[in-house]
């Protein structure tokens, strides 16, 4: 990961990504270069937009996170549908919770004596 860091800094910085130039940003690090993965990521980035692809990267997840939205504010609206349908059931799920509260308070008073 430290490679596509240091070429990401020398795309931010201005600086063309080759050998020479990711082999000085990762030596300046501290990383033990491996000159073949060097040669590999260069050649891989040669066509690459490096500005564009983060571009798209980023957009990528804020798209999801809207679909997502999407689908929580329509399950929330069903979801509130069925609950006026059914509001005419006593709700007994705070006695349920007060008896689990209190079994689990007893649980822990033997553990700990």
């Amino acid at each position: 990961m430290e490679y596509v860091y240091a070429a990401l800094i020398l795309n931010e910085s201005g600086e063309e990504i080759n050998e020479d130039n990711l082999t000085d940003v990762l030596d300046a690090a501290g990383v033990d270069v491996e000159e073949s993965r060097v040669k590999a990521l260069v050649a891989a980035l040669e066509d690459v937009d490096i500005d564009e692809a983060v571009s798209e990267a980023a957009a990528a997840p804020a798209a999801a996170a809207g679909a997502a939205g999407g689908a929580a504010a329509e399950e929330a609206d069903e979801e509130a549908e069925e609950e006026e349908e059914t509001s005419d059931v006593p709700d007994t799920t705070d006695e349920d919770e007060d008896e689990d509260d209190e079994a689990d308070g007893e649980g822990l008073g033997e553990l700990f004596g």
